[in-house]
């Protein structure tokens, strides 16, 4: 009882490191336009971020359900902590990895391969262990690794890219409208009025990629937490516990589904932001000084692309990427300048990070939890 207590508690701390690990892989990427346009310094974004992220965080669990209890078919597969440990090694190899080079790959999808590795690993390649499509009247109500991930995984992207690309080009065409006018209109388009007015314009579009960021990153990890003690709460590993660490038992309903504790959610949010505190700078540079170059109103049009489909997908519980998101927006108001604006071979760096993402994690995972079997430690 006492190992099994013991590896639940390892879940939770592995868990939390991960999430300390997105912090400054992931997180870094909400804030890079706003650093790169100068509009706020590198630790004014990361306090904004900070409490953007708590709040998004605490608000809604559609995500962290999702991760907890849409992927995987516990009734094929014993969720053990081993299998969730190998599953965030593997992300948390990946991540390391993709940070050390500068690419903002997803530790959304980083999360996700490594559990689906994990599990068919565990099941001894029995590939009905992970839910590929189930219920639901239309595709967003389902659940299952295609209309969850897959599909998002390219058409958010996308959609980053072409309301990136519309809103900056109406921004222009607002501004060519208000520069041929006379008097006072005229002078709404000048340069000078239009960094004042969008610099802080821009602090709200960060504020809304916090927001965004804390609703769909951070619960994936409050997914794997919940995941970890409602299945130790049903073996009875916690029964033991003491009262104070009551908090700790999480109860399963009949459809396998639970709320996820307020704990949870703020330790997620406060861990994230330090992790957002301690590196970002590598992914920040590669996004906002790299792949195209940013001014105020640039930033402002690619975080409020990013941030209205991210928030849209978290409504509907689908753990999409905010590296995907933001990134293609990005390249959406950069194209809408000129497409020769984009560092092309840096966006081809990008898309080979964000293709290998889900198929190496889930490999680095399967071998790890092989490792485990071969090792006795299952």
């Amino acid at each position: 009882m006492a190992l099994s207590l013991s590896l639940v508690l390892l879940v939770v701390v592995v868990a939390l490191v991960f999430e300390y690990i997105n912090g400054f892989h992931d997180t870094a990427n909400s804030i890079a336009t706003v650093v790169a346009t100068k509009v706020l310094s590198p630790a004014q974004a990361v306090m904004l971020a900070a409490g953007a992220n708590l709040i998004g965080a605490l608000w809604g669990t559609a995500v962290a359900k999702t991760i907890a209890s849409g992927l995987i078919d516990t009734g094929v597969v014993a969720v053990t902590p081993q299998v969730l440990i190998c599953a965030l090694l593997g992300a948390i190899i990946w991540d390391l990895i993709t940070w050390w080079w500068g690419l903002p790959s997803s530790s959304s999808h980083a999360l996700v391969g490594g559990l689906c590795g994990a599990a068919l690993a565990a099941a001894h390649d029995d590939w009905s262990s992970i839910i590929w499509w189930e219920g639901g009247e239309h595709w967003w109500s389902g659940k299952g690794l295609l209309p969850k991930v897959v599909l998002p995984m390219f058409s958010s992207p996308l959609l980053g890219f072409l309301l990136g690309f519309g809103l900056m080009g109406a921004i222009f065409a607002g501004v060519s409208f208000l520069g041929s006018r006379k008097g006072k209109v005229q002078k709404l388009g000048r340069p000078r009025f239009l960094n004042a007015f969008f610099g802080k314009a821009q602090i709200l579009s960060a504020t809304a990629m916090g927001l965004s960021h804390g609703m769909n990153d951070a619960q994936k990890t409050m997914g794997i937490i919940a995941l970890a003690l409602a299945g130790a709460t049903a073996a009875g590993t916690l029964d033991q516990l003491p009262p104070l660490l009551s908090f700790l038992r999480i109860e399963e309903d009949a459809g396998k589904q639970f709320e996820i504790a307020v704990w949870i959610k703020v330790v997620c949010a406060l861990v994230m932001a330090a992790g957002t505190a301690a590196g970002g700078w590598r992914i920040i540079k590669t996004l906002g000084h790299k792949m195209v170059k940013l001014h105020p109103v640039n930033g402002f049009a690619a975080e409020s692309a990013s941030a209205s489909v991210i928030l849209a997908a978290s409504h509907f519980g689908i753990p999409v990427s905010t590296t995907h998101n933001i990134s293609s927006a990005i390249m959406g108001v950069g194209a809408a300048k000129r497409f020769s604006a984009i560092k092309w071979t840096i966006v081809e760096r990008m898309v080979w990070a964000w293709m290998l993402t889900i198929p190496v994690t889930a490999v680095l995972a399967w071998l790890l939890v092989r490792l485990v079997q071969m090792l006795g430690l299952d």
